[in-house]
Formats: structure tokens, C-alpha cells, sequence
């Protein structure tokens, strides 16, 4: 179920040169899981921008989005006071299995809905292994927050300026029973390849309405034609067509 309302500013803070934080404060209460989204209206744009919740209480949204276009850019010199309209409880979202020592893995701007999934994880009594990867240490966010909730964290760069040299899955632990992950394609299939268990997948896609009439963002599983906005942004690894 999902809502149109509108939301006022609270906070609009860069984390990295391109990377900002924003905090929305107004009604969280259709969302429901972690990997949710909501769609944002920008005055001037016809087509709503998709950013997924990085994290929510009884009363703010928090989100981290990278300035990619004119959207996002736009976003970026908002000031706290001013409102933006957005839909919220938009997508799936993560279900949360029985797993002692899930694997949460997350590449550039896919981070941000790991981190209130890890916390939830954390809260049902799972020891989650958080893998955070980045090309550079320039890019690198979120890395502390995630250590504050008690997550084992690794940093990787493709560079190996900072943590781990390489990509996500060269910092793959020997031991774990489940992953969830987001991030881009490539990373996607570099999981697919090296993960051992099963696990879940948010897709970023490029996205018309967001909650599934248009059908812009359909994509093929083994189970028919699957729309990322509304049956996804998760997908179950057993289900994907690679």
C-alpha cells in the first residue's frame, strides 16, 4: 500500500562531493520493510525520481541520493524548510530470513537501504557481515554508521586507496549463511557467480510511474515478466534470469 503526501526538509547534508543525505519529515507509515522506496515530484519534471530509504522512524524518512542529472541536482540545492510531494511504500522490499550470519552487500549509491535492514537484522538476532564497496576512498560513505549499529563492517576499493583492494566479493568471508545485496549490474553478476547460499538482489532501474501501471521497468524471471517498481526493486537469486 502506498501514499501521496507531502514532506518537509529537515536536513540536506553531502556526505561525499556528490552524495547527500536527506531527511524528510511527515507520515512513514505505509513504509513497511527495508529496500522500500519512495518517488519524489521536482518542480519542473514530469517523471518522478525513484530513491530508495536508506532509513525511517515513527516521524522522518531519511534518504541518500547521488546528483546524477538535473533531478538530483535540483535536490541537492533544496533547503531544509522547503517540501517535497512524494509517494511512500513503494516496492517490495527485503524479507528477513532465519539466517545466523547473513552477508549484507552493497556497491556505491546501493548502500543506503542496506543500513536499515542491517539494523533490523541486528535486531532479530542475527550477527550480519556488512561488505561496502566503492571505487575509490573518495566515494566512501555510511562506513561508521554502520559500525554504530554493531555490524562487522569491511570497506573495499577498486583503487586500493582505502580498506580492502578490489571489488565486493574479494572480501567475501568463509563463513555465512544467506546475502542480501544492492548495487550495480556488474557487481550483481560478480555475486552471482562467487555467492554459496541463497540470497536477494534490489535492482536499480530506471522507472515511469513507480508503482507498476506503465510497465517501463519489467523485467524476465523464470516466473514470467516481473515489474521492478511494484513485485520488485527484490528479487529472490533463485528466480533471476542472468
Amino acid at each position: 500500500m502506498y501514499k501521496q503526501d507531502v514532506y518537509e526538509i529537515t536536513e540536506n547534508t553531502p556526505l561525499t562531493k556528490d552524495v547527500f543525505r536527506m531527511r524528510l519529515s511527515g507520515d512513514t507509515q505505509y513504509i513497511t520493510a527495508p529496500g522500500q522506496f519512495i518517488n519524489i515530484l521536482l518542480s519542473g519534471k514530469f517523471l518522478r525520481r525513484p530513491i530508495s530509504v536508506c532509513d525511517c522512524d515513527g516521524e522522518t524518512i531519511t534518504i541518500i541520493y547521488k546528483t546524477v542529472g538535473e533531478g538530483t541536482e535540483q535536490m541537492s540545492r533544496m533547503a531544509v524548510g522547503e517540501t517535497l510531494d512524494c509517494i511512500t511504500g513503494l516496492g517490495n522490499g527485503y524479507h528477513i530470513v532465519n539466517a545466523e550470519r547473513p552477508l549484507v552487500i552493497g556497491g556505491g549509491v546501493g548502500v543506503p537501504p542496506l543500513y536499515n535492514l542491517t539494523k533490523r537484522l541486528i535486531e532479530k538476532g542475527s550477527d550480519p557481515r556488512v561488505i561496502l564497496g566503492f571505487n575509490t576512498m573518495d566515494e566512501i560513505f555510511y562506513e561508521n554508521e554502520f559500525k554504530a549499529l554493531g555490524a562487522k563492517v569491511t570497506v573495499t576499493t577498486v583503487d586500493g586507496s582505502y580498506g580492502t583492494k578490489g571489488f565486493v566479493t574479494d572480501a567475501f568471508p568463509d563463513s555465512y549463511d544467506y546475502f542480501y545485496t544492492c548495487g550495480p549490474m556488474p557487481m550483481f553478476r560478480a555475486i552471482e557467480k562467487t555467492a554459496k547460499t541463497p540470497g536477494q538482489f534490489s535492482f536499480e532501474e530506471r522507472m515511469g510511474c513507480g508503482f507498476g501501471a506503465c510497465m517501463g521497468c519489467s523485467c524476465k524471471t523464470k516466473y514470467g515478466s516481473k515489474r521492478i517498481c511494484k513485485d520488485g526493486p527484490v528479487l529472490e537469486r533463485e528466480e533471476i534470469i542472468w
